[in-house]
Formats: C-alpha cells, structure tokens, sequence
C-alpha cells in the first residue's frame, strides 16, 4: 500500500495544489469583474478599497503560482497568512455562516503550511527549476 501512494504522491500534490488554489484563482478573477461591489463590501468592513488591486494580486497571481508550483514555499506563507487576515477581518462574527466561513480560513491556512513545509512536489516548476540548477550544462552557464 505504502509503494502504491509513494507512486501516487506526485500526482496527488498536484491535485492538491490546483484544489487549494482554485477558490483564490476564481475568487481574484471575480473580484476583477465585480470591482466596484468588492470595493464596497471591502470599505463595509473597514478594509480601504484602495487595497483591491493588491487583493486580486495575492488571490489570482498567488493562486496562478501555487498551480503553477512557482515560488511555491514562498506564495503559501502569502497565501496563509492572508487567508488567517481575511478570517479575521470579514468572518470573525457570530453568524454561524461566518463561523463556517471563518473555518474554511483557517483549513485552507493549514493546506498551505502543509506546502510550506513540503513543497510543490516533483510535478511543479519549483522542481523543473531546482533540477535546471543541478546540470552540468547550468553549471557552465553560470
């Protein structure tokens, strides 16, 4: 059993990566086409509107590159860190469909600590990269 999910691991970290991603991949690109609305819903909760550009960046480049497995330690500290900010700032109420909301936060932060602490796997341009570096023919290049 143990060989078998070994052999599996590589494509199972992509499934992983593209899963976690795609909330912040179709959220950054909505976010493009609803710009006024989110700006508003972001100033309703004391977030300056101002900030929107940086937020669609961090959502839909962020979520681009975890895909990717570009930079991908990097962009989960990112990712988890603005996932815990934005539990906290629009889900932190009594509701309990912002409850709900708060939690998926917080699991999502967790499954990018997951990536921050064991990468992108062998099916990631952070491997294709590292293995570039490790050629005789890019150390010449060098």
């Amino acid at each position: 059993m143990n060989k078998l999910l070994d052999t599996l691991n590589p494509v199972t970290t992509l499934a992983g990566r593209i899963l976690i991603a795609a909330i912040f991949v179709t959220a950054g690109w909505s976010k493009i086409g609803g710009y006024a609305g989110t700006q508003a819903y972001m100033e309703s909760a004391g977030v300056p509107g101002a900030l929107l550009p940086l937020v669609i960046l961090v959502e839909l480049g962020g979520g681009l590159a975890i895909v990717a497995g570009l930079l991908t330690r990097y962009v989960a500290i990112a990712l988890a860190g603005f996932s815990i900010v934005s539990a906290a700032l629009f889900h932190a109420g009594s509701d309990p469909m912002q409850q709900i909301l708060f939690m998926k936060n917080l699991a999502m932060a967790g499954g990018f600590l997951f990536l921050v602490a064991n990468g992108a796997g062998s099916i990631s341009l952070d491997a294709w990269l590292a293995s570039r570096r490790h050629t005789p023919t890019a150390a010449l290049a060098a």
